[in-house]
């Protein structure tokens, strides 16, 4: 499978000053900012930075980023799931998972999260992938935000259908550890029947897997 990627942008006022949503960019555009020290709810900020730059530079990865200025204030990844992930087993050339999403602080309250999704949309070769999206509560700026894990839940769920993302039944164990995690899905109307049949197979694995030992 060729991933070809299209670059697309689009830019809205704030009040710190216009910010420029774009993607997807690759390592070189990326060597040209900064990345906010803010940037820090994965790893610090030095280290993230240099992660999403390898991620733009696989076959299949994407980086859409929110720009204010020079510097990078939020960012969205999409690769091929972790191998140690359910989601890698079959190595399937169009799943790809929506890894990461990360606004600073001073920029929320602009629907930055829901535009980097859009933005990301707009290429019309998504149509060509099954996007997965684990959400871990964990992972969640609680404290930041100040929302509990339920009005979080539905902050998250709000901005994830900016890009076509729904919740999606699993019995993966991670997700289903805790009521509030979810497992997010947009089956692009490009997908093949045996690849819906083949994630629907990982969505229940465990089940299946069960089944298998029964026999």
């Amino acid at each position: 499978m060729k991933h070809e990627k299209t670059y697309h942008f689009e830019t809205f006022d704030s009040e710190h000053g216009p910010v420029i949503i774009e993607g997807p960019v690759s390592s070189e555009d990326m060597a040209d900012y900064t990345f906010d020290e803010k940037l820090t709810a994965f790893r610090p900020s030095e280290k993230q930075f240099e992660a999403i730059k390898k991620i733009a530079d696989f076959e299949e990865g994407r980086i859409i980023i929110a720009r204010h200025n020079e510097t990078i204030v939020g960012y969205v990844t999409y690769l091929h799931p972790d191998p140690l992930e359910r989601w890698s087993e079959g190595n399937m050339e169009d799943l790809i998972e929506l890894g990461a999403i990360e606004v600073i602080p001073r920029f929320r309250g602009y629907r930055i999260g829901s535009r980097l999704l859009q933005v990301s949309m707009m290429d019309d070769f998504m149509e060509n992938y099954i996007i997965i999206s684990t959400e871990y509560y964990w992972h969640w700026d609680l404290k930041g935000t100040r929302l509990n894990i339920w009005d979080y839940r539905k902050v998250m769920e709000k901005m994830m259908a900016a890009g076509g993302l729904t919740p999606a039944p699993t019995d993966d164990p991670e997700v289903i550890s805790h009521p509030a995690n979810c497992l997010m899905v947009k089956i692009g109307k490009n997908v093949p029947q045996s690849s819906v049949e083949q994630f629907d197979h990982l969505r229940f694995l465990t089940r299946h897997q069960y089944r298998q030992s029964r026999r």
